[in-house]
């Protein structure tokens, strides 16, 4: 089971001052990349995952790129179902590459990190666009999904209470400390 202590070993947990993808800014960050960059650590973490949603019964297992490629991956190999990703275009997630979902199939989404659920109900609502049927989602860290986020039933291998505040009221910002941007959605300032 993947904890706290896999992150640390890992170089996974970070502190400072971030703005996340969310565009919330945090004094913690947690780099799932540096965590599932070890097969057995990922593989586990799929194995794991999978076991908490293959009772939503999937077909397939869809993640956004980039940084739910390694953990949908491994959650599909899990379940034995295929692995699909979205892909921002224009600055919208979109299936690509001859990416497709039959009408009805039931998929689940599965991310890294779940913050304000934002990335995930894209990826839902990208996949119900093409006539997919999500009927769970899931991720490796829930940092503090806010209730009702999701239109879909979810589970975390790891819940963490981690603070994360908007810009505009960001103790950190106000001490002046320098802000780091290691998420994948914005570019550093």
């Amino acid at each position: 089971m993947i904890t706290l202590k896999d992150f640390e070993e890992t170089g996974a947990l970070l502190r400072g001052h971030f703005r996340l993808s969310s565009g919330l800014h945090s004094d913690t960050y947690l780099q799932c990349a540096r965590l599932l960059m070890w097969p057995q650590r990922a593989g586990a973490a799929g194995k794991d995952l999978a076991a908490k949603l293959r009772a939503f019964g999937a077909r397939a297992v869809v993640s956004p790129a980039l940084g739910g490629l390694i953990i949908g991956h491994e959650v599909a190999r899990a379940l034995g179902t295929p692995f699909l990703f979205t892909e921002r275009q224009e600055g919208v997630f979109a299936l690509r590459r001859g990416f497709r979902i039959e009408p009805g199939e039931p998929v689940v989404v599965v991310e890294d990190v779940f913050t304000t659920g934002k990335s995930t109900s894209e990826v839902i609502d990208t996949v119900t666009a093409v006539g997919g049927r999500v009927a769970g989602a899931g991720s490796v860290v829930d940092r503090g999904l806010p209730p009702n986020s999701l239109p879909v039933p979810h589970h975390s291998l790891l819940n963490l209470s981690v603070p994360a505040w908007p810009a505009d009221s960001c103790p950190l910002c106000r001490e002046g400390n320098p802000l780091d941007t290691p998420g994948s959605r914005h570019k550093s300032p």
